[in-house]
């Protein structure tokens, strides 16, 4: 049986500047391959409309569930609703619960609940809310695209209520081999391995440290009977 599959959506020019280092991608991977959804595919996007809006319809299509971050706060760059809206062909407008929950926290907070921070009540039509613990602001569900915060903080917050209502697969599995040789000397034999457990992910990730060159050699897999018997031939070719 195959696992499910995933993509991300990376959306924000200060990811694509420089500006901001993003964490969001590694913690879904792992927290994915932890419940046996395959994360495909990942895209950084700038703040832009026509970007955005196209990264939604194509992937949508493409795997089982999309997962944004970034771009629904409340300053006049955080478009991600409005776009996702727009993919769906759906209308946007302040939602009471999402307006409800967000009055209350700057109620209790003595703040002023402005306009700019009423853009952030505003939810596609047909939409899941996603609970925000942290902040308040919810993220939402649109059939197979999951829109969450940037912040970090927040982001882990609602993959960690998001993923508990995907159907997964059996949990992905790895093993790793550190191989101190060249990946041009590896290189045949790994081709021979990949084609003898081509239902397994075999990658090769080269390192250089105190003027020793190799590999680190990752094998992964839902069997984990198959895993191990392709590390036993991978250890047979390339003996400690």
């Amino acid at each position: 049986m195959t696992n499910p599959t995933a993509a991300m959506i990376v959306i924000g020019d200060e990811i694509l500047s420089g500006r901001t280092r993003d964490s969001n991608m590694n913690h879904l991977a792992k927290e994915l391959t932890k419940v046996g959804i395959d994360l495909r595919e990942a895209r950084v996007v700038s703040d832009d409309r026509d970007a955005i809006i196209g990264a939604i319809t194509e992937l949508r299509d493409k795997v089982d569930h999309v997962f944004t971050s970034g771009g629904i706060g409340p300053t006049h760059d955080d478009i991600t609703a409005d776009c996702v809206a727009a993919a769906f062909g759906v209308s946007i407008d302040i939602r009471e619960d999402a307006y409800a929950l967000l009055a209350a926290h700057y109620e209790r907070q003595g703040s002023e609940f402005n306009a700019a921070r009423q853009r952030m009540a505003r939810i596609p039509d047909g939409a899941v809310l996603i609970e925000n613990p942290v902040s308040i602001a919810p993220g939402f569900a649109m059939d197979n695209v999951f829109v969450m915060a940037g912040v970090p903080a927040v982001f882990e917050t609602m993959v960690a209520s998001v993923l508990p209502t995907l159907t997964g697969g059996a949990p992905l599995l790895s093993q790793n081999l550190r191989v101190e040789r060249g990946e041009g000397d590896i290189a045949g034999p790994l081709s021979e391995l990949a084609s003898e457990f081509s239902d397994l992910s075999i990658g090769s990730y080269p390192f250089q440290k105190n003027g020793i060159y190799g590999a680190n050699i990752v094998i992964r897999g839902a069997d984990g009977a198959r895993v191990d018997a392709a590390m036993t031939r991978l250890c047979e070719m390339f003996p400690a």
